[in-house]
């Protein structure tokens, strides 16, 4: 929520219990201080109330005897990255704006610079499949329900988005879609929209895309419903961007160590051994940033799967891209994985 500044605007001889009451209605915990003009004479904050409190300062006395003479002030013309910058180096909260010749002409607060950018871009969060290769923990339970901490996977997927401004989300569901539903509703808990896909015979990852009601304005992304991670989203869309993608993989870098001496051989010749090499190679991440333009390569109500429409792109000679990214990234595939997000989740997300 932005607040309006000019709703804490006083002037220097109002009294500090009246000024106290302009700071609780204002609910931003300041008070700006101002003469007729409007040019800045000091500000108010409820860290200078308690020190004039602490000293004993009669609240009828004037406001100016509490204020701040002299505090950071920001330019019109200045970016908020830097605003911001300065708040934190600080520890301001706000900070006002003035311009050339010193005249109040709005206030920045760090808990507005610090907002995440809402970004309109759709997100389609794949949560139908069966999860059987997690036994008995998917046979009440779908498995992006399954909790990991004290939340369920698909829950913490969806607060990763949210955290980047992401407010507009659809989940593919099949199994058990009822208790997705019951779960997360409309998305309002969460101050979000949420909207279903329900398959009624499975599409696969990319099949659902043609139950989307609509192509939308701008790339959006399509995500496995089991998957944690700590990907940075607007560093995708940025280089989906940056690289006219039509398409863009995200694809994690992973090495693992052969735990024998390899042999190199040329016909029956020993030609070397490494002992214990390290491979490293990319594999898909399952998250991907797609073009509205790709939709039409869809097949309507077919089993399609998501590397079945980049392998089509590549032989239509449409643009494709790798993200490469070394952020946290786990596949919850396996009993082991899923014991393996448990241990990782006090660490990684709280």
């Amino acid at each position: 929520m932005k607040h309006d500044w000019r709703k804490v605007l006083v002037g220097p001889e109002l009294p500090i219990f009246h000024a106290l009451e302009v700071m609780n209605q204002g609910a931003i915990k300041v008070v700006i201080v101002v003469d007729d003009n409007r040019n800045l004479l000091g500000i108010v904050t409820d860290g200078d109330l308690r020190r004039g409190f602490l000293n004993r300062v009669d609240l009828n006395a004037p406001v100016r005897s509490v204020m701040s003479t002299a505090p950071t002030v920001a330019r019109v013309a200045d970016p908020a990255e830097n605003v911001r910058s300065m708040m934190s180096a600080r520890g301001l909260e706000h900070i006002p704006v003035v311009d050339d010749a010193g005249r109040l002409v709005g206030l920045h607060t760090l808990s507005e610079l610090t907002r995440p950018r809402v970004r309109d871009n759709w997100v389609v969060l794949m949560a139908g499949g069966l999860g059987t290769r997690l036994g008995r923990l998917t046979e009440q339970c779908p498995k992006p329900l399954l909790r990991v901490g004290t939340k369920p996977i698909l829950e913490i997927i969806l607060e990763s988005f949210i955290e980047h401004g992401f407010h507009r989300f659809f989940m593919s569901v099949n199994y058990r879609k009822e208790m997705i539903q019951s779960h997360f509703g409309d998305g309002s808990r969460w101050g979000v929209e949420i909207e279903y896909l329900e398959e009624n015979d499975r599409l696969g990852t990319a099949g659902s895309l043609s139950l989307l009601p609509d192509i939308p304005d701008e790339p959006f992304f399509v995500m496995n419903g089991d998957l944690l991670t700590r990907i940075n989203y607007s560093n995708v869309l940025e280089f989906h961007r940056e690289h006219g993608a039509d398409a863009t993989l995200c694809v994690r870098r992973i090495e693992q160590t052969v735990p024998y001496g390899v042999v190199e051989t040329n016909k029956h010749r020993l030609v070397n051994i490494v002992e214990k090499p390290v491979q490293e190679y990319y594999v898909n991440a399952g998250i991907y940033l797609l073009s509205p333009q790709v939709i039409p390569y869809v097949p309507e109500s077919d089993f399609f799967d998501m590397t079945d429409l980049f392998r089509k792109l590549v032989e239509l000679g449409r643009t494709t891209a790798a993200f490469s990214f070394l952020d946290y990234w786990l596949d919850i595939g396996r009993l082991g994985d899923f014991q393996q997000a448990c241990q990782d989740y006090p660490k990684v997300f709280e």
